[in-house]
């Protein structure tokens, strides 16, 4: 049994070693063919290649995908299909009040909306 983690380990450090090589020189590629065509930059090197992924994911947190990422638009969806159950479940009256609420707290949203409608000329 330990031999089978011990090789499913080293088969997951192998695979994500091969896949950064991979992404890492397929960025430097597509940056060396591309940019300093374009706008006259410096080539860069594999390492600085690896450091504008590192970058890329810590401000746009991307590669996501996975098991997680499936099963949290599920969850989105069967949150959102709630609320519209709740909103068509509700008396005029509640649904009010529940709008009263939200103005309160998003008062400035609703006010831009407000004023975007009332300056607009009906056609």
């Amino acid at each position: 049994m330990k031999k089978f983690w011990i090789k499913k380990g080293l088969m997951f450090v192998t695979l994500f070693i091969v896949i950064t090589l991979v992404v890492g020189l397929v960025v430097m590629g597509l940056w060396n063919a591309i940019l300093p065509a374009v706008l006259g930059i410096k080539a860069i090197t594999f390492i600085q290649a690896l450091g504008i992924l590192l970058l890329s994911k810590i401000l746009f947190g991307g590669f996501k995908g996975g098991r997680n990422s499936n099963h949290n638009w599920r969850m989105k969806m069967q949150q959102w299909k709630m609320s519209q159950e709740k909103m068509s479940n509700m008396t005029p009256e509640e649904k009010e009040k529940f709008k009263a609420e939200w103005k309160s707290r998003c008062g400035h949203r609703w006010k831009m909306r407000e004023q975007d409608t009332a300056t607009r000329v009906p056609e």
